[in-house]
């Protein structure tokens, strides 16, 4: 589970010194989602906080990051899976300073402005503060993986929180931000920017089932979300689903092959060896 925290409050035009101790009690509130690393911004008008659990680029990672400009400030809980193919497509337009997988994010709205999100392979919630032009953009990943809470108070203040603790007793609205949505500060509302044909069930209905290609699809999108600088582990329920998801990250020796027993145990048996042999690809294991 990827726990990092965010907290942020935006539209502050006075009382800034008041409103810091209130954001460094908001993060103080959600400091155990990051045990790493503590960090604030304060601009103009915007306060960004960050409690940081560190599994990429540990070194120097910390955040909020801050654009080489110094006009960029960003907030992030998540993974950006595809960072590296992002690195290699914006590095002759932008000088990055660390090598966090989240810093595409600014280099993708300097380039492209709000118009990035589609671009981002992972799970996510940010918050970014573009300083010389006092606008921000916050934005939650397609199904709403990674938390995230949205709350305005009785003097106009938005603030976001990655656990709902961050704004209880500060703001005086709160709610859920919705899975798949941005807010942009210009807009002045959230907007959806993740749609797909197969959210309309009559769109899909007909499809055809191709067990090789949801093989091939799963076993993908477990190697793609091993991405880490430090040991990781596996959490099993103890069914077939969970160890086939082990079994995945066996064959492409990313873990220590003595876990495997727990896997033997499950599959000793009768109903879950029956189901087994019938599954493609399940004989290879070691």
């Amino acid at each position: 589970m990827i726990m990092c925290g965010i907290t942020a409050i935006f539209n502050i035009h006075d009382g800034a010194q008041a409103l810091r101790k209130q954001a460094l009690l908001m993060s103080k509130r959600i400091r155990h989602r990051g045990p790493d690393w503590s960090g604030i911004y304060q601009g103009k008008t915007a306060i960004l906080a960050h409690e940081r659990l560190s599994i990429v680029d540990p070194a120097s990672g910390g955040q909020p990051l801050v654009s080489p400009d110094g006009k960029l400030i960003l907030c992030v809980n998540g993974e950006i899976y595809n960072h590296q193919e992002l690195r290699e497509r914006l590095k002759g337009d932008y000088e990055f300073q660390t090598g966090s997988d989240c810093e595409v994010i600014l280099a993708l709205y300097k380039k492209k402005g709000i118009d990035f999100i589609e671009d981002l392979n992972g799970i996510f919630a940010f918050a970014l503060y573009d300083e010389e032009k006092e606008v921000y953009l916050i934005a939650r990943d397609p199904i709403g993986v990674i938390p995230l809470y949205i709350g305005y108070d009785d003097e106009g203040h938005l603030m976001v929180s990655s656990e709902l603790k961050g704004l209880e007793g500060f703001a005086t609205h709160y709610e859920p931000f919705l899975p798949g949505h941005y807010f942009y500060s210009e807009d002045r509302k959230l907007t959806r920017w993740y749609t797909r044909d197969w959210m309309d069930y009559a769109n899909v209905k007909d499809n055809p089932t191709d067990v090789q290609q949801l093989h091939d699809a799963l076993e993908a999108a477990v190697k793609r979300q091993l991405m880490s600088d430090v040991p990781y582990g596996v959490l099993l329920s103890g069914g077939l689903d969970s160890h086939h998801l082990r079994y995945c990250q066996e064959i492409r020796g990313e873990t220590h092959r003595d876990q495997w027993e727990s896997g033997r145990m499950v599959a000793s048996t009768p109903l879950v060896r029956h189901r087994i042999e019938r599954c493609p690809g399940l004989d290879r294991r070691p």
